[in-house]
């Protein structure tokens, strides 16, 4: 794979490489893999939520045992300090200094696992790292490794001794992804695998961290028309007048889709980006970020419809159209 200068064909191979690689272990959830994918190469932090079972976490260590990287997996629970995240400033009798031990989040990809099931206090020891890329512990700020992705899991059911992750937070996650029921098929390579399959253990990288950083900076380079930038913007715009929301996306919203919709592009060897790139991606971009109005929830109404309907009503650039 190239280290630099990584062009439409070198990234669409890299991108494909990838997918393949990790669906070595998790059957039959390509869409589930490639938007992990588009995430990662996005530079934003992913969220997987799922009912138990469905292979959340596995989706996240495979990715990470994909790459030629540190990975550190965090296992969220109740009794979690941020400092048990971040890290410690400890003193050193013998030198009579203070020394930074850097904790779990110091690596290049990092599970957080079950995220909602720690306090909100130590949510938060996320929230800064997430966006800025440093810890700051007493005082000092400290640089995570790059590229730094965190994937985080968490299950919609079984609520009891949760704390739902508050709207900061889940805005900086750039993706929210649900897995889904495996069909019968792929189902049965699963039960297949359990016996002589492949394991997350037995992947090898397939990218190395200058690699990975590389194709990101490719990825932000492809094209970008005026037509499209201001789809986006009319497409995210509009959630925040949609009576069935009491909260609309920010402009982080805006970012987040047209970051992830360059990386769609450039990952089908396309130099620009199309309005089909931003429809496709719109659900899970933006769905997370969004509230529904409690009387439109209590009709059934979801984040995701409202992403629907937005798409429905705002008419696609003419001159990209079928592009």
């Amino acid at each position: 794979m190239p280290t630099s200068g990584a062009g439409p064909f070198d990234f669409t191979t890299a991108f494909q490489a990838l997918v393949d690689n990790v669906e070595l272990v998790v059957r039959g959830k390509t869409e589930a893999v490639s938007l992990a994918l588009t995430c990662l190469f996005a530079g934003g932090h992913l969220l997987i939520e799922d009912v138990p079972g469905l292979g959340k976490t596995s989706l996240a260590r495979c990715v990470a045992a994909s790459l030629d990287a540190s990975c550190h997996r965090i296992q969220f629970t109740p009794d979690l300090l941020p400092s048990d995240v971040t890290g410690v400033t400890v003193y050193r009798q013998g030198t009579g200094e203070f020394a930074f031990h850097p904790g779990p989040v110091f690596a290049h990809v990092v599970v957080a696992d079950e995220v909602n099931r720690a306090s909100p206090k130590t949510q938060s020891a996320l929230l800064e790292v997430m966006e800025e890329g440093r810890v700051t512990v007493d005082g000092q700020p400290h640089a995570v490794p790059l590229p730094f992705f965190v994937v985080a899991t968490q299950n919609p059911v079984d609520m009891d001794g949760t704390y739902a992750l508050p709207e900061a937070q889940l805005d900086r996650f750039l993706m929210r992804v649900r897995m889904g029921y495996p069909d019968r098929q792929s189902e049965v390579a699963i039960l297949r695998n359990r016996r002589s399959g492949m394991r997350v253990e037995d992947l090898s990288p397939v990218l190395s961290t200058d690699e990975v950083l590389a194709l990101v900076a490719a990825s932000a380079r492809t094209h970008v028309a005026d037509t499209v930038h201001e789809y986006v913007v009319d497409v995210v715009s509009a959630t925040r007048t949609l009576s069935q929301l009491r909260l609309g996306a920010s402009p982080r919203g805006s970012i987040a889709l047209l970051r992830a919709s360059q990386v769609r592009a450039a990952a089908a060897g396309r130099t620009f980006v199309t309005p089909d790139d931003v429809k496709t991606l719109a659900a899970p971009v933006l769905a997370h970020r969004l509230l529904v109005a409690p009387d439109a929830e209590l009709r059934g109404y979801t984040a995701e419809d409202a992403v629907r309907e937005v798409l429905e009503s705002i008419p696609v650039p003419r001159s990209l159209a079928g592009v």
